[in-house]
């Protein structure tokens, strides 16, 4: 790994160094002294509440990787809202008001992404400029079971095209049109559902964070070979949490033997069937699993997407990120 910077390009995972890249890079040391004088707003009864099964997250994390973003973000939020008012000027009128910030956040299956939103959530309403942050996942915009059975797709949940895009696109777009209340379907992990007649009501937010496996994805090209709009046209700013593959099949299969002995053994658990598992089943399902579902739609949908992403943050075997990489202005 590089000290400091370098311009390492960022295609799949071969960056050869000494190649011009459009990200700066940023080792872990580096990176930590861009806010080594700000002092986490986190407690260490927060940070515990806050982190995922398998996370390395404690206050050295912290202070050394999330502080740095939540500097940077607040920066480019300032920035937005100080375009806001010039645009205003430059048009001679008053405007709606600015919009929210969104943020686009996305990376694997296991990989952390989910602890990563919720610390930035927190750590970004800190700041007195942007008190009310939001954080919204995609699992909520997936097709209900029922409706990914009749499509003969329940066997590719989480893949692209097991999302209600449609819902979700015309969800990111009120964001960014500004209407005072968007609502957002509910998804329940416990039993592996959307919950119909669930909502949550987002009401005049200064950041949104969207967090979900394929947010950065492409338009996609339509039949009449027009290209449509992406969820990322909608981003103001987007994260991808990354790691090597097999680092992140490992800790698939940890989190699915910490599961079997937490949540699966809740009766009303869609996966209730894998508490009864002995533990070398409960490898080889987790295992089967991943490379039969979650490393195809890794491989195929979700690495592709990485650098399209305005900030990388690589994470080591031990989950602690090593570097991060920020695009180029």
């Amino acid at each position: 790994m590089s000290s400091g910077h370098s311009t390492a390009n960022l295609p799949h995972g071969d960056e050869s160094r000494g190649e011009a890249s459009p990200y700066v890079e940023l080792d872990r040391a580096t990176w930590a002294k861009l806010a080594s004088e700000t002092e986490s707003p986190l407690t260490a009864t927060e940070i515990n509440r806050l982190r995922g099964l398998g996370d390395a997250l404690d206050l050295e994390e912290i202070k050394a990787v999330y502080l740095p973003i939540s500097r940077l973000l607040s920066l480019y939020v300032s920035s937005a809202s100080k375009l806001h008012r010039e645009q205003e000027a430059f048009l001679h009128q008053v405007t709606p008001p600015r919009t929210p910030f969104v943020i686009g956040l996305a990376g694997s299956v296991a990989v952390g992404k989910s602890t990563t939103a919720r610390v930035l959530q927190q750590m970004l309403a800190r700041w007195p400029e942007h008190p009310h942050v939001t954080l919204v996942t995609t699992d909520g915009f997936l097709y209900s079971n029922v409706e990914l059975e009749k499509r003969g797709l329940l066997h590719r949940k989480g893949f692209p095209e097991s999302y209600d895009r449609r819902a979700l696109m015309k969800f990111v777009i009120d964001i960014k049109s500004g209407k005072d209340e968007v609502a957002a379907p509910v998804y329940s992990h416990l039993v592996y559902d959307v919950m119909p007649d669930e909502k949550v009501i987002i009401k005049s937010p200064d950041i949104v964070i969207i967090e979900g496996l394929n947010v950065l994805q492409p338009a996609r090209v339509r039949e009449d070979g027009r290209t449509g709009l992406g969820l990322s046209d909608f981003f103001d700013f987007s994260i991808f949490v990354d790691a090597r593959t097999g680092d992140i099949r490992e800790w698939y299969v940890d989190r699915f033997l910490q599961l079997r002995e937490t949540a699966f053994r809740d009766p009303n658990s869609y996966f209730a069937k894998y508490a009864l598992l002995s533990h070398d089943e409960a490898v080889n399902e987790a295992r089967r699993i991943w490379d039969a579902i979650n490393g195809p739609n890794l491989e195929q949908n979700v690495l592709p997407t990485r650098s399209r992403a305005t900030l990388v943050l690589r994470k080591s075997a031990d989950h602690s990120v090593q570097y991060v990489r920020l695009r180029k202005i």
